[in-house]
């Protein structure tokens, strides 16, 4: 065994065919996401075995060896793709040109035959349990019923339901424990606190929403239904509201995703984590593109045909809401899944009949296929919802996502996202600025 300083107590001689199968110091410190020096360091702390190559020039490191020391200190650090952008390792949904996929199972099919409490536990675990209900804890939803029944009358639901996390978090004194249990009792619970704090329609904005926390018998789609529209459910309207829950629960690192893994980074409750991506997915580009998509189809029946509505879109430079989508090359699959549905339905056939000649009309100066955020417009229009809906099904579905992304982001190093910023500003130094007059 040799002994030298840079290499420590743990460095020993490799013979020319194992160093053919091992890490390079360059490869272990990449793999660590530290600093060569810092590779040589846990060789002297007994950490790590490192052995000379041929000739004594550098070393070498038994992958299994360093993959196991990366797991115990939480050095997996995220990867370039080849294009240089940000990539994170993920285990939840996979997006191929024209289907995506939880978990390694076609997304669409798990949503057309599971609920989407079902397809939540099989995004957060891996596994089915078939009649999963979530259950608000007491406490939490009076808090957020509450709070959320103190805003403005004008508050967007979007607005109550970041209100509602809050006060939801403050009523929960286990909101800390990041444990994967602790986590998940928190998002099943907080799941239904976000539909329970919502007013019921047609009732006054500012009365507090009612209902039995304790009931878990109903699906989360028909406890969110009449919070929709005080149109009488039936099974078949509730089934396409549930599928649309399931087809939206994640969606790989979507914007709001992406930020809800840096406040879990930081070691975020779930509470904030869920805050994080409330707060990106009400940006037009994301959440609420469903809701320009709707107030488009009101207008297109109201004027008795697509035309004159693409047109004033053109005209004024806007791009017609609910058209393409920059991960798929073709038909955007959950549209296609809801619009299966929704045909079904003889309620929804002047709506269909609008978006279909949306699209066709639109085909004429570029050719883009329905995105999911015109079936939800397709959706609202035809129960009579607010333009609001589809954002509101977005943001209490995409909660199990940010969840799940929040699980795999604690495993990870702490705070590794942390890019350096480009100054662009005056070179110092500077004058300090005059006192103003």
């Amino acid at each position: 065994m040799t002994h030298d300083s840079a290499h420590g107590p743990g460095t020993q001689n490799a013979r020319p065919e194992e160093a053919a199968h091992r890490l390079t110091t360059r490869e272990a410190a990449e793999r660590l996401g530290v600093k060569p020096e810092t590779v040589y360091a846990y060789v002297s702390r007994g950490q790590l075995a490192s052995r000379r190559t041929p000739g004594g020039r550098g070393s070498t490191f038994d992958t299994a060896e360093v993959d196991a020391l990366a797991r115990r200190t939480g050095r997996r650090e995220p990867s370039q793709s080849v294009t240089g952008d940000l990539v994170f390792r993920t285990g939840i949904t996979l997006i191929e040109p024209d289907r995506y996929f939880y978990r390694g199972v076609d997304a669409t099919e798990l949503a057309r035959r599971h609920g989407y409490e079902e397809v939540a536990e099989w995004i957060w675990t891996g596994e089915l349990h078939p009649g999963t209900r979530f259950t608000a804890a007491r406490e939490p939803l009076a808090a957020a019923r509450r709070t959320a029944a103190a805003m403005p009358r004008h508050s967007s639901s979007t607005d109550r339901l970041r209100a509602a996390v809050a006060a939801a978090a403050s009523a929960d004194p286990l909101r800390f424990d990041l444990s994967p249990e602790g986590v998940l009792n928190s998002a099943r619970s907080l799941i239904p606190t976000l539909v329970g704090a919502l007013p019921t329609a047609g009732e006054p904005a500012g009365r507090p929403a009612v209902g039995d926390p304790e009931e878990g018998s109903d699906a989360l789609a028909a406890r969110l239904w009449p919070k929709l529209t005080a149109r009488a459910a039936d099974g078949a309207s509730v089934a396409v509201l549930d599928t649309a829950l399931a087809l939206l629960a994640d969606h790989d690192l979507a914007a709001s995703t992406l930020a809800a893994r840096v406040a879990a980074s930081a070691h975020a409750h779930p509470y904030a984590v869920v805050s994080a991506g409330l707060g990106v997915l009400e940006g037009p580009l994301h959440g609420a593109a469903s809701g320009l998509a709707h107030r488009m189809l009101s207008e297109v029946l109201d004027r008795g045909g697509a035309a004159p509505v693409v047109a004033d879109h053109l005209r004024t430079g806007r791009r017609v809401p609910g058209l393409g989508h920059r991960l798929y090359a073709d038909e955007d699959p959950r549209a296609v899944t809801l619009f299966a549905l929704l045909d079904a339905l003889p309620q929804a056939a002047p709506a269909m009949a609008a978006a279909r000649d949306v699209v066709a009309t639109t085909a004429r100066h570029t050719p883009l296929h329905a995105n999911v955020d015109l079936a939800l417009a397709v959706f609202s229009v035809t129960y009579g919802m607010p333009a609001e809906t589809g954002e509101t099904v977005f943001a209490v579905s995409r909660t199990v996502g940010w969840i799940a992304h929040a699980m795999e982001e604690y495993t990870e190093r702490p705070l590794r996202m942390r890019p350096s910023g480009q100054y662009t500003g005056p070179r110092p130094p500077q004058p300090l600025p005059d006192r103003a007059n």
